[in-house]
C-alpha cells in the first residue's frame, strides 16, 4: 500500500497548564515527571525523509508546538522539500521573534485555537492563560504578515465548542471578521473516551467530556446559538464551519473510507515515534502500531496490525476506540 500524502506529527507530547483544555493532568510526559517530551530533530528529519509521497504535514499533538525549541526548524525543513506545512497553536508562547518566524519559516497555515470571546470564559477553559495576551499575539502575527507583505501563513480560527462557551459563539464570529481570518472552524470535543479498555488515568477526561458535550445539551438551545452564528457569518462574510449536532449512521456495508478515511489517507506519529490510527486517539498507550523509528515508515504503514485495523474499520464491527470518536460518528 502506497504511503500517504498527509502526515501529522506530534512535536511536543507534554502538557502544561497554558496548553491544555482543562486542569486535568491525564498524561505524565515531560516535567515534572521526566525529561522534556520533545521529538528529536534528527528523528523528525528521518521520518520526513521516509515519507517520499508527502504533500502536507500538520505539526500538532498534545502539547503546544511552539514549546519545541526547534519547531520552526521543523517547519523550514519540510517546507524546503515542497511540503505544505500547517500547525495548531494557542499562541500563548508567541513573542516578536516567533511571530516573525511564522512568516519567514515557510509555514503555510496557522490554526489558532481560541475557545472563548471573553477573558472570563477563555481563561476558565485555558487554565493559566491570558485572553488579552492571546489576542495581542494574534494581532502581532497579522501585523508581521502585513509588514513582510506575505500571504502566508493563512490564518484559521478553531473553537472547541462546549456547554461552557456556547453562548460566546456569535461573538467569536465577530472577532473572526475583525481579524479577517480565512476560516472559522468550530468543532465538538473530539472523543468521548468511551472505550472499555480506557486506562484509568483517563477517567477524568471521560467525565469532563460527558459534562461539557453539546451532543447531550438541549437541542433547541444549541440551534439558537448556531443559527445566530450562521446569520452573523453570512452578513459579515465569515467562512464559518459548524459541526453536525446528531450522529451520522453507517448502514451495513458502508465502505471503510466513508466511515473514516484517516488510516488510508494519513498517518499520525507521536513525539516518541509511535504510529497511531489518527490524532483523535492522541496517546499511544490507548492504541499504536509500533514505533516507526525502529520498524521504518513503510514497514509500519503496511504492517499486519495496521491493515487489520483498517479491515475492522471497514466492517460493521469497527474498533471500539473508533465508535467513541466524533469523526466516525460524523459530529466533529
Amino acid at each position: 500500500m502506497q504511503l500517504p500524502t498527509y502526515l501529522q506529527i506530534e512535536p511536543v507530547g507534554q502538557c502544561n497548564l497554558r496548553c491544555q483544555m482543562c486542569a486535568i493532568q491525564f498524561r505524565q510526559d515531560g516535567p515534572p515527571f521526566g525529561p522534556p517530551a520533545f521529538m528529536k530533530f534528527d528523528t523528525f528529519t528521518r521520518i520526513i525523509d521516509q515519507f517520499y509521497t508527502l504533500e502536507e504535514l500538520h505539526l500538532q499533538g498534545l502539547g503546544e508546538p511552539m514549546m519545541h525549541p526547534q519547531f520552526f526548524d521543523m517547519v523550514t525543513y519540510a517546507a524546503n522539500k515542497g511540503i505544505r506545512v500547517t500547525t495548531n497553536s494557542n499562541l500563548t508562547l508567541l513573542n516578536q521573534k516567533r511571530a516573525e518566524k511564522c512568516i519567514t519559516s515557510g509555514l503555510n497555515c496557522l490554526h489558532v485555537s481560541i475557545d472563548g470571546a471573553t477573558a472570563e470564559t477563555y481563561n476558565k477553559i485555558r487554565v493559566g492563560s491570558n485572553f488579552e495576551q492571546v489576542v495581542k499575539n494574534l494581532e502581532l502575527v497579522l501585523e508581521k504578515r502585513q509588514k513582510l507583505a506575505s500571504e502566508t501563513p493563512h490564518i484559521h480560527l478553531v473553537m472547541v465548542i462546549m456547554r461552557q462557551n456556547l453562548h460566546e459563539l456569535p461573538d467569536l464570529v465577530k472577532l473572526a471578521h475583525k481579524w479577517s481570518v480565512e476560516q472559522f472552524f468550530v468543532q465538538h470535543l473530539c472523543h468521548d473516551f468511551g472505550e472499555s479498555s480506557l486506562p484509568a488515568n483517563y477517567q477524568p477526561m471521560r467525565d469532563f467530556v460527558r459534562s461539557q458535550t453539546l451532543l447531550e445539551e438541549d437541542s433547541q438551545k444549541v440551534e439558537t446559538y448556531f443559527n445566530e452564528a450562521r446569520n452573523l457569518a453570512q452578513n459579515l462574510g465569515v467562512n464559518l464551519r459548524l459541526p453536525r449536532t446528531k450522529p451520522r449512521l453507517h448502514p451495513p456495508g458502508t465502505p471503510g473510507q466513508k466511515r473514516c478515511d484517516w488510516p488510508w489517507r494519513g498517518a499520525y506519529i507521536s513525539y516518541q515515534g509511535y504510529a497511531m490510527p489518527c490524532c483523535m486517539v492522541s496517546t499511544p498507550d490507548r492504541i499504536n502500531f509500533g514505533n516507526v523509528t525502529e520498524q521504518g515508515v513503510d514497514n509500519t504503514w503496511n504492517s499486519k496490525d495496521y491493515q487489520s485495523f483498517r479491515d475492522k474499520l471497514a466492517s460493521d464491527q469497527p474498533p471500539e476506540i473508533c465508535r467513541s470518536c466524533s469523526i466516525y460518528s460524523g459530529t466533529f
